[in-house]
């Protein structure tokens, strides 16, 4: 009998129940369903933001690769790591298509219904990732604060939003961007449909690398 063919759904549950489920635990990583990407212009499946942030794209049996080479385009620019996640009949065309850093994990129907994972190719560290495009994740107000914390006057911060973020790559290194983004994503209130902690009322903004 011929396997039903797998759906967004299926897949998207199914990886945040088995490969996803440790960092979902971790209470240092968000763990973050349909994330907008350089303000809009894409958005990546899931994303996994600890000291890096890793983007699962997913491309399912009733997915086609048409518009692969765009998101990848996005992608490079903003994400330090990609792993596209895909129904057996796209990976060849995936592996041949996306960059040598980007990572590949089969995903098919097994005999008793539930979705199983095959690593075909390991995700690295994207030598492309534009830092300016990275912090787009960062809000105008979230900038403005981790630029006046380095020490930068308020006439300074009149500057239009593109310019705030080149400041801001200019002052942080990457690591420390990647932890702001993280940080100002837990302390955000009713966004994305839930509360941020109480624990995290008082977060302070440490710029550690992670």
């Amino acid at each position: 009998m011929k396997k039903p063919a797998t759906t967004d759904s299926d897949i998207r549950s199914a990886l945040h129940a088995k490969r996803l489920r440790h960092a979902r635990s971790h209470p240092d990583t968000l763990v973050i369903d349909e994330l907008g990407l350089a303000h809009a212009r894409g958005r990546i499946d899931i994303a996994v933001i600890n000291g890096c942030i890793h983007g699962y794209e997913i491309k399912s049996a009733k997915d086609n690769l048409d518009r692969m080479a765009m998101q990848i385009g996005i992608y490079r620019q903003t994400l330090q790591k990609l792993t596209f996640v895909t129904a057996p009949k796209h990976v060849e065309g995936i592996v041949n298509a996306a960059p040598q850093w980007c990572g590949v994990i089969a995903a098919e129907q097994g005999p008793r219904g539930g979705i199983e994972f095959h690593t075909v190719r390991k995700a690295v560290r994207n030598p492309e990732v534009d830092a300016i495009m990275m912090a787009h994740l960062l809000w105008r107000d979230e900038v403005i604060e981790l630029l006046s914390n380095a020490g930068y006057l308020p006439r300074d911060l009149r500057q239009p939003r593109q310019h705030l973020y080149r400041m801001l790559c200019e002052t942080l290194s990457l690591s420390e961007i990647t932890s702001s983004i993280r940080t100002f994503m837990i302390r955000r209130r009713d966004w994305r449909g839930r509360q941020a902690p109480a624990s995290y009322d008082d977060l302070s903004l440490h710029l550690s690398s992670v």
